[in-house]
């Protein structure tokens, strides 16, 4: 039994989600208590900074080292404000910030078919540690690619131990910046764990994001309930024609991030798009999430779920959800309906990542990251 703090922030670097959770039982005896939720919003200079890098500004050292200090100092603050007045935590498992993700034979560089992963998170869990006096757990994905993998995803194996059906398939779709899912067959089902199945399905948010920003110059950051997308019409000559960038074809293990469905990618799709009306651009940006979702169960899925879970901001998204499952023809809910909060499963599933580092229990599934074996994942700095 321990009380662990989860911080993230993903993609859409739209805050850190921070998590107060108490955590008992080791893997397959998982049990999750949330005793408290919250968004820290970034500051916004933070913000701005993160983004530009992420579109690929670059930095001096001493900018570099300036930015991964104030990511360091806003997630601290975070684990010390999601405590409040309840049970003191124990450990703290802090994702940090992505600004730089490279999977393995990476399609940003397809010359370099062999070249190794790389993905690079700021906010130095070292100094959060010394900051909030508590043992914390970072860098989560380095020993994954040290062994060949992707790096990403690694809530599958959370996905599992909690969220698994006794005889249903399912899949848990998260929809953040970067959409990525976890495939799980029934636990009746003989060597259902050898079956798991999880990848980056490709752009979540990002690309709608991105679009309601230009759109509203800067008075918006989100399409709020999908309602602005659900005055438009998709355009599928549009959708087909972005489904032809080679990572929608690529067969799992697969991993992406801003990189390549980020600002550049964006402004092709604007260009593509021409004079189509706003409400008609986003339609279109929502209906590739979709067709790279669906399309991606039906190329890659032994079988298709009997029922859809999302999390992540996009799960708050009425228009994506509807236009999901009429895709899918499937039930498509959220995991706030098998008891796990959608909006901060990540930061959850961080929080039991750093549960298991302390355990020392792996925390990857190799046949959905592509690592060569079973990782203890996470550097533990203590106080």
């Amino acid at each position: 039994m321990a009380i662990v703090i989860g911080l993230m922030s993903g993609t859409s670097v739209d805050g850190i989600d921070a998590v107060l959770v108490d955590i008992t039982g080791e893997e397959f005896d998982l049990k999750i208590e949330l005793l408290n939720a919250s968004t820290y919003a970034y500051s916004s200079a933070v913000r701005e900074k993160i983004l530009a890098v992420c579109a690929g500004d670059r930095l001096s050292i001493a900018e570099f080292a300036t930015l991964d200090d104030a990511i360091a100092i806003e997630f601290a603050e975070a684990a010390i404000a999601i405590q409040g007045d309840r049970p003191g935590a124990q450990l703290i498992g802090s994702h940090g910030q992505t600004i730089y993700h490279r999977p393995p034979g990476s399609n940003i560089h397809p010359e370099q078919f062999n070249l190794l992963g790389y993905s690079l998170q700021l906010g130095r869990g070292a100094s959060i540690a010394h900051q909030t006096g508590i043992a914390t757990v970072s860098n989560f994905r380095v020993a994954d690619i040290a062994a060949g993998g992707q790096g990403a995803p690694l809530v599958t194996k959370i996905d599992a131990c909690l969220l698994v059906s006794p005889t249903k398939s399912r899949c848990i779709q998260n929809i953040g910046g970067i959409g990525n899912v976890t495939y799980l067959p029934p636990k009746s089902q003989e060597n259902w764990l050898t079956k798991i199945q999880g990848w980056d399905t490709g752009p979540g948010n990002s690309l709608i994001d991105l679009a309601v920003e230009h759109l509203s110059g800067g008075e918006k950051t989100y399409d709020k309930n999908g309602d602005w997308a659900a005055q438009g019409t998709p355009h599928l000559d549009l959708v087909e024609q972005w489904l032809e960038e080679p990572f929608f074809q690529q067969a799992p293990p697969k991993s992406t991030g801003r990189e390549l469905f980020g600002t550049d990618y964006f402004q092709h799709c604007l260009a593509a798009a021409g004079t189509i009306a706003p409400a008609d651009l986003l339609a279109t940006l929502t209906e590739l999430t979709i067709a790279s979702i669906v399309r991606g169960y039906r190329r890659f899925l032994p079988m298709q779920p009997e029922e859809v879970f999302l999390c992540g901001g996009g799960s708050r998204n009425r228009y994506l959800r509807q236009r999901l499952r009429e895709q899918l023809a499937l039930p498509v809910l959220t995991t706030d309906e098998v008891g796990l909060n959608a909006d901060f499963k990540e930061a959850i599933a961080f929080a039991v990542l750093a549960y298991w580092r302390k355990l020392g229990i792996p925390g990857n599934l190799p046949m959905c990251t592509g690592a060569r074996e079973p990782m203890l994942l996470g550097e533990i700095y203590s106080v």
